[in-house]
């Protein structure tokens, strides 16, 4: 039970580590406030949470304008749907600007398009908003027009609230969509279109249809961006990721590799005698696993506690009960459920074992993956981890015989064909007198009863076989 208490006080601490909180600014009650909000690095679910807060704190607090501050690759297509109705869900009064500071591609771009005003830095893109796969484009035929017709339309409700051209975000996503200006290409079939700042703040259209195609206008940093749109005088609200924040952001982006690391890690740990270094790394692996969705909103209390049962059950089964059945079964699908919920965002005011499909294929797709990960690097431990100096100093490897000095038992062959008698019934074993010692023997075949005549046909250790003899039976004599 000692590592049950390590493992429940491991996690327990990992999960319950305060969360630093960003220093709050200082607001007057009255002023008119600009919320800027980063979208930096990867798109995921960590960023989704971080997102609904500022959202959610803006219109508490009166704001009437949204500024994301981005730099993207890309990311999680369902996150960034998530992304765009929260958009899309905002106030009429609060008006949203995205100031591109180098790159927004991908599902970047699709955000862009989701709010009122894009300026773009010199130098940026935006665009290349292809679904795809850690393996590539994503699959062809019916599937992949399926998710390109679900994600164009909630783009094209996006763009058009916003007064942006439904036809150039569906270049950006659709390869087969040609894109042009008049007679000006600027994205020719079968290739995803992506704009410098220079072809989005293009002006198109004559007289009072003037406009730009996608860009408001080009500004070197933020505080000229805010000069620019006429608020550099009022109350900048600078929304910051607080440090667990970020870390669960990269906690929850590489979630599957701590996964496989305290499935491996316990695995070790069961392996070797004593409670070490492998155990603690597993304990250790699953406790900042679960931290980082914790942080990243995605695993609460319900998780950990599903988890915490289904560990106990489970060293229940292996250190309590005997064999192994219904406990250490239950112990594991607790532990597999906690595990993959986990890894499904929760949505306020929606019961925690409630989840879109979407997500929950996600997470079981990746649990999925884990176990199969840890199951072949199990495979092959058990074949490498013999031969490592550290595994083979814990193992008796030499072998030790009667040329040494060692016998496990007493060997006899001299006793092979002396008679006695039985001195009880054998059947088939019991005891023999034989020279005047009573041993231990086995009957060969059939039952012998007592008194009977015996020769010792065997003697191999402590197992001595005899047969039944042709002489009288009786008393033996010297």
């Amino acid at each position: 039970m000692t590592r049950l208490f390590y493992c429940l006080v491991l996690a327990t601490i990992s999960a319950c580590l305060p969360l630093s909180h960003a220093p709050a600014q200082e607001v007057s009650e009255n002023a008119a406030r600009t919320y800027v909000i980063p979208i930096d690095g990867m798109i995921e679910r960590g960023l989704l949470y971080v997102l609904r807060r500022s959202f959610s704190k803006a219109k508490t607090e009166g704001a009437d304008t949204i500024i994301l501050h981005m730099n993207t690759p890309g990311g999680k297509v369902n996150v960034t749907e998530d992304i765009i109705r929260m958009l899309i869900a905002l106030p009429e009064n609060i008006t949203t600007y995205t100031f591109i500071d180098k790159d927004a591609l991908s599902a970047g771009s699709l955000i862009a398009l989701a709010t009122r005003h894009i300026y773009m830095s010199p130098g940026s893109r935006i665009g290349a908003s292809a679904i795809v796969t850690p393996f590539g484009d994503i699959e062809e035929g019916d599937m992949k027009e399926k998710h390109l017709s679900s994600l164009i339309a909630l783009v094209r409700s996006a763009t058009e609230r916003n007064h942006h051209d439904p036809a150039l975000a569906e270049a950006m996503i659709r390869r087969s969509e040609e894109y042009k200006i008049g007679d000006e290409i600027l994205c020719e079939e079968g290739e995803l279109l992506t704009l410098t700042e220079l072809q989005a703040e293009k002006i198109i259209g004559e007289g009072e249809d003037a406009r730009p195609l996608l860009s408001a206008g080009t500004v070197t940093t933020l505080d000229e961006l805010l000069e620019k749109i006429g608020q550099s005088d009022r109350t900048i609200v600078r929304i910051e990721s607080t440090w667990s924040e970020e870390v669960a952001r990269w906690i929850e982006l590489f979630g599957i590799l701590f996964l496989i690391g305290g499935i491996l890690g316990l695995y070790i740990e069961f392996k070797i005698p004593g409670f070490g270094l492998p155990g603690i790394t597993g304990i250790l692996c699953l406790g900042v696993f679960f931290w980082g969705h914790h942080v990243a909103g995605l695993a609460g209390m319900e998780e950990l506690i599903i988890f915490f049962v289904g560990l106990t059950l489970l060293a229940i089964e292996i250190f309590v009960i005997p064999g192994f059945g219904i406990t250490g079964i239950s112990g594991i699908a607790l532990i597999m459920t906690a595990l993959t919920m986990a890894m499904v965002q929760h949505y306020p005011g929606t019961p925690w074992f409630e989840a879109p499909t979407g997500d929950l294929q996600s997470a079981v797709i990746r649990m999925s993956i884990a176990l199969m990960t840890s199951f072949l690097a199990m495979v092959l431990l058990a074949r490498i981890l013999p031969e490592t100096h550290s595994f083979r100093r814990l193992m008796l490897t030499k072998s030790v015989g009667r040329d040494e000095g060692y016998q496990a038992s007493h060997n006899e062959p001299e006793l092979v064909g002396k008679a006695g008698f039985a001195e009880t019934d054998l059947h088939p074993s019991g005891i023999a007198l034989v020279e005047n010692k009573r041993l231990s023997v086995v009957a060969q075949g059939a039952y012998i009863s007592k008194g009977t005549s015996i020769v010792i046909a065997e003697a191999h250790g402590n197992r001595i076989v005899v047969t039944e003899s042709s002489g009288a039976a009786g008393q033996e004599t010297a």
